[in-house]
């Protein structure tokens, strides 16, 4: 039995009073992400209510994608490592979709320079700790920010979108994974709109049912002055794309909506645009509908020399569009003066309660998250609250966790130093940051009829081939792989993540995006734990879960279910 304290955000936030200093809880040591490809965390609860899941996912500068399940009805909470080795680069954060089965597909990419996306499918319903083989899905142009969806009038198919065909929003409607997790294209890949800029960024949501809502800047804010705010939706019974009163714009396959920064374009078509100030550079943070299906859209507001950030947030009265002004955000939050001066700390829309607002907000040169409270009628902001307060290092990026109105922990955040979003050798620690959220995590713990750790030591002559033996288990690393696998009797096991990091990109990597693959760092060291709870043996590697496999057939082997002599 499992037993730990619940406490709601209001709660937290309630411990001001006597708490001297609050910047959250740690849910994980190391990670990051952007603030493009979502969901990022998610709240599952199963059909029967027997499976009640957060799920987490973020990047480590060592390019290890991770993600943090927390089960609240165990109080079980690990951490699985995804993908080791990856480009360490904070665009590549995860993304979670629910399958109508019940289980869980994590999907990632690189950062806009490879024509792919990877992915894993959970092997159990609502449960991550043991993930299919990862698989890739082909594009013919360059991929970053997966934003998975499945409506409820077309189940049998996945829509994704992202930044893709000529760095601009793209869609995708795709099978449903097959017997073997692979999924495929039934209709586009198909850009939905072209802009004068050369890169709009999007944020997207989604009724659930049959529509797809698209905010979206004319292009970077870096690049672009001012920097147009519109948005689109998309109806897939008509593969249409609509303005928000129902009007078509275009059909997608007939190539997509010309979007303008001119006048004539907004006499044409006044309601995509939702902010056009002619002395600011607008980016997006954060698009939510509301029960009744009218969106609220999080901006900022960026001056000229890009040294006032301003938070604002818009809704739509059936006539207009309305903007009302939230916070100061101060500059670019990060400690690099010379780059990425449009960073804003970052604000987050509870997706439940579209009047709440979160907004990192530098507090004594410290960005804090401030929670902002708005009327009924989104005209005026009722009250503010700390969220976290006095704390050593910033607090950025917040996110809602979707669906967690009634779970503890709903608020998750980036705390720590920030100076780039990729590592390369001009900045060998880009994201020294941690995750953190509103609420603690649960400490149970899983059940093991065994249980062994092993420091492994490793050096050139003592990487590859079987490194331990306990008793009928052994485990190595394919040479050509760098993967660990598992010998069991006469079954073996292959990990999916290679035994190394990206550490080479600090001491030789670009500093941009390139495609290319440095070599594998390998470990000079790492403790294994081997865990083992009939019929599942667990390793983890430096605590984090990387295999966690069904080993039934090995008793069938022998002739025995008490598996006394797995070692």
């Amino acid at each position: 039995m499992f037993c730990f304290c619940l406490f709601s955000l209001e709660q937290t936030v309630a411990q001001h009073s006597t708490e001297s200093t609050f910047y959250g809880h740690t849910l994980a040591d190391e990670g990051a992400w952007c603030w493009f490809a979502d969901p990022r965390a998610l709240h599952f609860e199963s059909k029967d209510k027997t499976v009640s899941i957060t799920l987490i996912g973020y990047i480590d500068r060592h390019g290890n994608i991770k993600a943090r399940q927390i089960d609240w009805k165990t109080g079980l909470t690990e951490e699985v490592l995804v993908r080791s080795y990856f480009q360490p680069d904070d665009h590549d954060n995860p993304a979670f979709l629910v399958l109508p089965d019940e289980r869980i597909m994590i999907i990632y990419s690189r950062h806009s320079d490879e024509k792919c996306f990877y992915y894993r499918i959970s092997r159990r319903p609502g449960d991550i700790s043991a993930l299919g083989e990862e698989k890739r899905l082909e594009v013919k142009d360059n991929t970053t920010y997966p934003n998975p969806f499945i409506l409820s009038e077309d189940p049998d198919h996945i829509y994704m979108c992202w930044r893709g065909m000529g760095w601009h929003p793209t869609i995708a409607q795709m099978t449903l994974p097959d017997k073997d997790d692979n999924i495929s294209f039934t209709w586009g890949p198909m850009q939905l709109v072209q802009s004068t800029a050369a890169r709009p960024y999007a944020k997207y949501a989604s009724n659930g049912r049959d529509k797809i809502y698209i905010a979206y800047t004319t292009g970077h804010p870096d690049n672009e002055y001012p920097n147009w705010l519109y948005l689109n939706v998309f109806n897939i019974r008509t593969r249409r794309l609509q303005d928000i009163q129902g009007h078509n714009l275009s059909i997608v396959d007939d190539g997509p909506f010309q979007v303008k920064r001119t006048d004539d374009y907004f006499q044409d078509y006044a309601v995509t645009v939702v902010d056009r100030m002619a002395d600011s550079r607008d980016w997006i943070w954060s698009l939510q509908l509301d029960e009744k299906e009218s969106p609220a859209i999080g901006f900022t507001r960026i001056s000229q020399d890009k040294m006032d950030h301003e938070y604002y947030y818009a809704t739509f009265d059936g006539g207009a569009w309305r903007r009302l002004f939230i916070a100061e955000g101060g500059r670019w939050f990060h400690n690099n003066p010379t780059t990425e001066l449009c960073y804003s700390a970052g604000m987050a829309i509870n997706p439940a309660n579209t009047a709440e607002i979160y907004c990192s907000v530098p507090v004594n040169n410290v960005y804090e998250i401030q929670k902002y409270t708005l009327s009924d009628d989104r005209a005026t902001i009722l009250s503010c609250q700390d969220i976290t307060w006095d704390s050593p290092k910033g607090n950025v990026r917040p996110y809602y966790i979707p669906g967690t109105q009634d779970t503890p922990l709903k608020l998750v955040w980036m705390n720590g130093d920030y100076r780039f979003w990729i590592v390369s050798k001009a900045y060998p620690k880009a994201f020294d940051t941690s995750i953190r959220g509103n609420a603690a995590l649960p400490h149970g713990e899983r059940k093991a009829m065994k249980k062994k750790t092993v420091k492994l030591h490793l050096n050139d002559g003592r990487y590859t081939g079987n490194l331990i033996t306990l008793g009928n288990l052994t485990y190595g690393v394919d040479a050509e792989t760098l993967k660990p696998y598992l010998l069991i009797g006469e079954d073996r096991w292959d990990s999916q993540n290679k035994l190394a990091t990206s550490d080479t990109w600090a001491t030789g990597g670009d500093s941009r995006t390139n495609g290319l693959w440095m070599e594998p760092q390998r470990l000079s060291r790492c403790v294994l734990t081997f865990s083992y709870d009939p019929p599942f043996l667990t390793v983890y590697r430096d605590g984090i879960i990387d295999m966690h496999i069904d080993v039934d057939e090995y008793g069938k082997h022998y002739g025995t279910n008490n598996y006394r002599h797995l070692w």
